[in-house]
């Protein structure tokens, strides 16, 4: 399973960091791409070695994974984010989104008839069922609501694109208790 993470400056460093931390310590293939090499995070923490998004084919990728923050301006005016998204999803491809990401998958009209969350101040009518949960999973979509939940986002990336004996080996490594 090959995991394609998309950030821009201003994304919002936990939401990036606790899912690419945790999917690099379950050994996921995760590539983190943008259109810099160094992307600069809303709290001035800077992230390297970035994959350049030119360099990369994104439909080579099973899952899509788009933090929050910020950064979201741009995912939301960038056509080329669009295209990606709606591949990803056209295909029945895993998506996930945390905080303000999944507003652009509703902006896309890919909530229509999903269950979801995201930034509770951000919810509109995506034409889904928002839910005041911190993660919320359907089919192929994952979402999350905020920062808070950036490690619960992640357990729940790696028990669909790993599968639940990876997650629970996981959890007994980092002394996680159910």
């Amino acid at each position: 399973m090959k995991i394609l993470a998309i950030i821009f400056d201003g994304f919002e460093e936990e939401e990036a960091m606790a899912p690419f931390a945790i999917l690099r310590r379950v050994g996921a293939n995760l590539t983190i791409a943008s259109t810099k090499s160094v992307v600069k995070g809303n709290h001035n923490i800077y992230l390297s070695n970035v994959t350049p998004l030119d360099e990369i084919n994104y439909k080579d990728y099973d899952c899509l994974l788009v933090p929050g923050g910020p950064h979201y301006v741009f995912l939301r005016e960038s056509k080329y984010v669009h295209e990606m998204i709606n591949y990803f999803f056209n295909e029945n491809k895993i998506v996930c989104g945390i905080c303000a990401a999944p507003t652009i998958f509703g902006m896309l009209g890919h909530l229509k008839g999903k269950n979801y969350t995201c930034f509770t101040s951000m919810d509109d009518d995506f034409g889904g069922t928002y839910h005041d949960d911190g993660v919320v999973v359907d089919g192929n979509l994952i979402t999350s609501r905020s920062v808070a939940y950036s490690l619960d986002f992640a357990y729940a990336i790696v028990k669909k694109t790993m599968g639940d004996a990876v997650l629970k080996a996981l959890w007994t490594r980092i002394y996680y208790e159910e």
